[in-house]
């Protein structure tokens, strides 16, 4: 996907444009629909049966209950209200945390907020290919573990985690389990009974939705502590007048995926492939960073020596966007917390992009972004 004098845009997981479908359906609440959710009148009620309808599609596409769907502002605040909800829920049954060492900001900070006020909180560890061992989620359990956090995968390499096995061992002991689905939602399956987890985080922004909207899946019986007070929005547990015209738009978003998730997981795992056999057919020293085969299907981290990937960025934007797993800043290369923990090579580290590939990636993009990257490596070596 290129706009007219736009480069190709290869960094899905970063954000997705609005689908045509997504706009249209958020048009009536931009244009006329205005009601607030809560009001007994005409107006309140179309608000109120949208938020309701919207709430049934994203349920559908999680394969839950429309009631176990809470609406938030985005995937970090469905992260902190898991974690932060389960934590001072919980807290007098124990104060310890589980989660992996490759986590999104969104969850790292929050542990270590956590922490400061008194949690004991496990990285685990990866191996080198970003997998956690459910073998270590099994022996970092004790007496006082109250929630485990995994992400189900994660946006920089690709990685899906075993959030089945991980659940297993957390409901035969009693503990709340949650994953951030936000870069899986609407690209591998994300059945809540499947993956067995008592909470489950989306973004709407990482489905073709808008900025500013997420969901938290909330298994019914598992009690938060809520974020926030105020008035009885969202059953009590998420005060605020509800966002309609994002709410529309996500829940259209997710019907759009459960709709065409086999014919979008299959182009975006086409256009990835032919983008990874393309760049490794022509740039010696290249690699990719990530599980083979337990991956999101539309993402690539290629790794090529000898280079920074800042400048190879610079090199490319204005023809290929994509994003770095490793910053330069006054000559010193800051590789990302996921390349060092899975112990990626220094010098593919240094010189790694993530390409992600969307529903409208054509295969003359991912030529045309191929023969870009590869003369700009040429060229910078």
């Amino acid at each position: 996907m290129a706009g007219p004098n736009q480069p190709i845009y290869l960094d899905y997981n970063a954000t997705t444009p609005h689908a045509p479908e997504v706009i249209e359906a958020m048009r009536p609440y931009l244009e006329s629909h205005f009601g607030n959710p809560s009001s007994a009148h005409a107006h309140g009620r179309t608000a109120r049966e949208a938020v309701q309808t919207a709430r049934a599609q994203v349920a559908a596409l999680l394969h839950c209950q429309p009631g176990e769907i809470l609406f938030t502002s985005g995937g970090t605040e469905s992260n902190n209200y898991a974690l932060r909800g389960i934590a001072l829920a919980r807290h007098n049954r124990g104060n310890h945390i589980v989660t992996s060492s490759i986590e999104h900001p969104a969850i790292t900070t929050v542990c270590q907020q956590l922490q400061r006020e008194g949690f004991s909180v496990t990285y685990l560890p990866v191996d080198q290919h970003g997998l956690v061992s459910v073998a270590d989620v099994d022996k970092a359990l004790r007496r006082d573990t109250i929630l485990i956090s995994l992400m189900h995968a994660n946006n920089e390499v690709g990685t899906i985690q075993p959030i089945e096995e991980a659940a297993l061992l957390a409901t035969s002991r009693g503990i709340a389990i949650h994953t951030d689905a936000a870069q899986s939602a609407g690209k591998v399956p994300t059945d809540v009974n499947a993956l067995g987890v008592d909470l489950l985080s989306i973004a709407g922004h990482k489905l073709y939705a808008p900025k500013g909207i997420g969901a938290l899946f909330v298994r019914d019986g598992i009690a938060l502590e809520p974020l926030m007070r105020g008035a009885g929005q969202e059953g009590g547990r998420r005060p605020g007048t509800e966002n309609v015209l994002e709410i529309v738009g996500l829940g259209k978003a997710c019907e759009i995926a459960l709709r065409d998730f086999a014919a979008i997981h299959e182009h975006m795992r086409r256009m990835r492939n032919r983008l990874e056999t393309s760049l490794l057919e022509r740039i010696p020293h290249a690699g990719v960073n990530g599980h083979p085969l337990r991956r999101l299907p539309n993402t690539l981290s290629a790794g090529f020596e000898g280079l920074d990937a800042n400048t190879l960025l610079a090199a490319i934007e204005d023809k290929v966007a994509a994003s770095a797993g490793a910053a330069c800043h006054s000559g010193q290369v800051h590789i990302s917390h996921v390349l060092e923990a899975m112990h990626v090579p220094h010098e593919r580290a240094r010189g790694t992009l993530r390409f992600s590939t969307g529903r409208t990636t054509t295969e003359s993009d991912i030529d045309t972004a191929a023969s870009v990257v590869s003369e700009a490596v040429a060229r910078l070596r």
